[in-house]
């Protein structure tokens, strides 16, 4: 795909979040959890913060404790690339109300810029295929990013993964909160949950 076709992330997570009404949406290290905060933060985010590759299980953990509501995973490639056996054990559980959207820039944003697997020999949908997660799809345009996101608000039919090719434009961060106990605690509260 053309570098000047790749999508705009911001672009795409603030369309993956619009009307959300019931979604919890997990952010995985870095770049997805900022873009989740620059879309507007809410109660029912989860922010990972220095836990690299545990997004997506996170979000298994989350689908199969509150299987009544869509949970949504936001990664990125490098990360996804590190928990790449949470494909494995998701497509074994087979949660019908996660998804999980993979913002692939084909880089290592938080450490430089590093080109990541994804760019070359790293095909994350056939892997996602291949451990068993059948509505998994390669994303490149915003009509597709907006399928995606309709698919989100069901409790069935999951698990769904995209990989989203978008650019790698150097953002403004927008920091979402780094206390890991307020984030715990708010999600909690926002699902009826006593603080811990």
């Amino acid at each position: 795909m053309s570098k000047a076709n790749l999508l705009d992330r911001r672009q795409v997570v603030s369309t993956l979040l619009a009307n959300r009404k019931d979604v919890v949406a997990i952010g995985g290290l870095g770049a997805s959890t900022n873009d989740m905060c620059a879309a507007g933060d809410h109660a029912r985010n989860f922010y990972l913060w220095g836990g690299m590759g545990g997004a997506a299980m996170i979000g298994l953990g989350l689908a199969l404790a509150q299987p009544k509501l869509p949970v949504l995973v936001i990664t990125g490639d490098g990360e996804m690339l590190m928990g790449l056996g949470s494909l494995a054990t998701i497509g074994l559980q087979k949660p019908a109300n996660l998804s999980i959207a993979v913002l692939d820039n084909e880089a290592y944003g938080e450490t430089g810029g590093q080109t990541s697997h994804t760019s070359a020999a790293a095909d994350l949908v056939g892997v996602a295929r291949a451990c068993g997660i059948d509505d998994s799809r390669a994303v490149t345009t915003m009509a597709e990013v907006e399928a995606f996101a309709k698919a989100i608000h069901e409790v069935s039919g999951g698990p769904r993964f995209a990989n989203v090719k978008i650019d790698s434009a150097n953002l403004e961060r927008i920091l979402p909160t780094r206390d890991g106990t307020y984030v715990v605690n708010r999600i909690r509260a926002e699902l009826g949950f006593q603080p811990i």
